[in-house]
């Protein structure tokens, strides 16, 4: 018998690679092929002679001006090391081979042509030298079969083969005795590969913009440079100008008015607080400018969050106020028996091939606010123009708390109370819908779904008095917080023409003062006092009060009598966070009777009766 060393093994193949490229370029980003040829031409810079150079994205001038089609085509340039003409025949049409070093954590191999060559079926042209020697390819998706490849190439000598020699009449001024050229041709010979994509942001800085939102800082000796303005004639160069790229570092270091790193468990997470100033909106047309979260390995920003999905996220780390002007980068770290990697698309970081602990990291955080970050938060929560409801919601809601089914058993050895776990199913009978009688749960029952008895037979060693405890009973009342755009507690766009926003692992509450809701409720009152009693001082702050008080209370009685159903066999996680969410919340304030008669009672009070309700 063969060892196995010596068994002659018939190596796995793809029979349709066309088919498995599309659909691996689905999953990727839809400018991530920007990072992947840049980060190309960095490693090709890096193995030059001179470890130091420079990358351009640019339009391809000779494209533009001599082409079959007078439409502007993207490409990138480097002076890094370059490549012979069969050097590009191995390393670019071969799907996971590359001039780097392979590995799970490094180079796979596949950036550019699952990035690149997916969303470019007329083409990829490599212009290269090596040693003053031009060569060139094309990269394409045959329309005929779908499968991508090189195309074959007719020489002036009327030789074909797959590359062909080029000359220099066409090398990129920056380009010496060695360095790359990719001209990106998209999906139809007649493309404008330099209009941004649908959905990119800033269609006019589109390539600036991604590139610093997904790079920290590049290596020291590498300069990237990236066109704007290309629509403007060449010789306005006001407009029309290469805009140096540096990363996010360059940009928060200049802007920020503190900065620190929090060592947490299994993350360093690096912070900055940026100056309130103009330049938080003015320059998020090239650079993430204002408040954002993303993780960071290896001097790239992974899974970046901007915008409201940026700020929902800071507020999960317990920014929930200031989030604008703060940015968070955390950074994995790992001990020897754990690994950080990205998937095949580079849109994810994973340690140990799991996705991120990011709540984890956030609750974490938030028991480890930076002093800085807290006095921020405090500064603009103070600028808030409503009062303080809670203890007027409290006294009133006092007698009824009983109707709260909200104590809770914290465990503790040794404690006077026995907690039992709830089983589900376990040990009992459930209803049918049609009224007949389930069968049992418990030891000795059959499962009703078939899958046996809930922790099979050793559901018969059930604790019977739960283990030790102590009773505990948390506040339920949520810390509530009502936010304006006027007070600048508030940022456009955030809980937009929403009534609230539950922050529920923090227990807090944001109210929007904004709301139109509460602003018509208010608009109600003041006219209908001024109408009775003129221009009152402080009539519309005494209405206001009002008003917020009673919507608070409802939002804040919906929020503790909903607590009251976690752990409910039918209340899943996911129907709370339902029932938490912006619209439900919403909801809940669109009735009117019951809050207008309750502020009518108090602005009686208050202000007296009117003779016209």
């Amino acid at each position: 018998m063969k060892s196995v060393t010596g068994e002659n093994t018939l190596h796995l193949t793809v029979d349709n690679i066309g088919f498995l490229l599309d659909r691996l370029g689905e999953d990727c980003h839809p400018l991530q092929f920007l990072r992947e040829l840049t980060q190309n031409s960095i490693e090709a810079i890096q193995r030059s002679p001179e470890q130091a150079g420079e990358i351009v994205w640019d339009v391809d001038w000779t494209s533009y001006e001599l082409g079959d089609h007078p439409v502007f085509k993207l490409c990138v340039t480097d002076t890094g090391c370059g490549m012979t003409g069969d050097e590009m025949l191995k390393y670019i049409n071969q799907l996971s081979s590359s001039i780097s070093e392979q590995s799970s954590d490094g180079n796979y191999g596949v950036g550019a042509k699952i990035a690149a060559a997916t969303r470019n079926h007329a083409g990829l042209i490599y212009l290269s030298w090596r040693d003053g020697v031009g060569s060139m390819i094309h990269l394409w998706r045959n329309p005929s079969t779908g499968q991508y490849g090189l195309r074959q190439i007719e020489r002036p000598d009327g030789t074909f083969g797959h590359w062909a020699t080029i000359d220099d009449d066409v090398k990129p001024g920056i380009i010496g005795e060695h360095g790359t050229r990719v001209i990106l041709y998209g999906n139809k010979g007649d493309a404008d590969t330099m209009a941004a994509p649908s959905g990119a942001a800033s269609p006019s800085t589109w390539i600036a913009k991604y590139l610093n939102g997904r790079y920290f800082r590049f290596p020291e000796g590498v300069v990237i440079k990236a066109r704007q303005g290309w629509e403007h004639p060449r010789a306005n160069t006001d407009v029309n100008v290469l805009r140096t790229v540096t990363g996010q570092e360059a940009y928060l270091e200049q802007h920020r008015e503190h900065c620190g790193v929090v060592e947490l468990a299994g993350v360093n997470v690096h912070w900055w607080i940026l100056k309130d100033e103009k330049a938080l909106s003015s320059n998020s047309g090239f650079v993430e400018s204002s408040g954002h979260i993303a993780a960071m390995y290896g001097d790239e920003l992974y899974e970046l969050s901007t915008g409201r999905a940026g700020h929902a996220r800071l507020q999960q780390f317990g920014i929930i106020f200031g989030y604008r002007q703060v940015v968070l980068y955390l950074e994995p770290t790992c001990n020897a028996n754990e690994r950080i990697t990205t998937n095949t698309a580079r849109t994810q970081l994973l340690r140990n091939n799991e996705s991120l602990p990011w709540s984890d990291w956030a609750t974490e955080f938030r028991l480890n606010m930076p002093s800085e970050i807290d006095e921020l938060m405090q500064r603009i929560a103070s600028q808030s123009k409503s009062d303080n409801h809670g203890k007027s919601i409290r006294d009133r809601l006092k007698a009824l708390m009983d109707l709260y089914k909200v104590s809770r058993y914290k465990p503790q050895a040794g404690g006077p109370v026995r907690i039992a776990e709830p089983v589900p199913e376990a040990g009992g009978t459930r209803g049918r819908a049609d009224g007949g009688q389930g069968g049992g749960g418990g030891a000795g029952g059959r499962s009703q779904s078939g899958g046996g008895a809930v922790g099979g037979v050793y559901s018969v060693f059930l604790k019977k008095d739960g283990e030790p405890g102590r009773a505990a009973k948390p506040d339920i009342f949520p810390t509530v917080q009502w936010i304006s755009t006027e007070d600048g507690t508030r940022d456009a766009g955030d809980i937009e023409d929403k009534a609230a926003r539950y922050l529920a692992d923090q227990n807090v509450l944001l109210i929007n003062a904004d709301f139109r809701v509460f602003s018509d409720m208010i608009q109600h009152w003041v006219q209908a006092y001024a109408r009775e009693h003129g221009d009152v001082a402080g009539l519309r702050e005494v209405v206001r009060d009002s008003v917020h008080d009673w919507f608070e209370q409802a939002l804040v009685e919906t929020v503790i009598g909903l607590q009251a159903l976690k752990g409910s066999r039918e209340w899943s996680e996911q129907d709370l966070r339902d029932a938490w969410a912006e619209p439900a919340l919403t909801s809940v304030v669109m009735q009117r009777y019951h809050p207008y008669n309750c502020i009518k009672r108090e602005l009686g009070t208050r202000l007296g009766a009117l003779k016209r309700g």
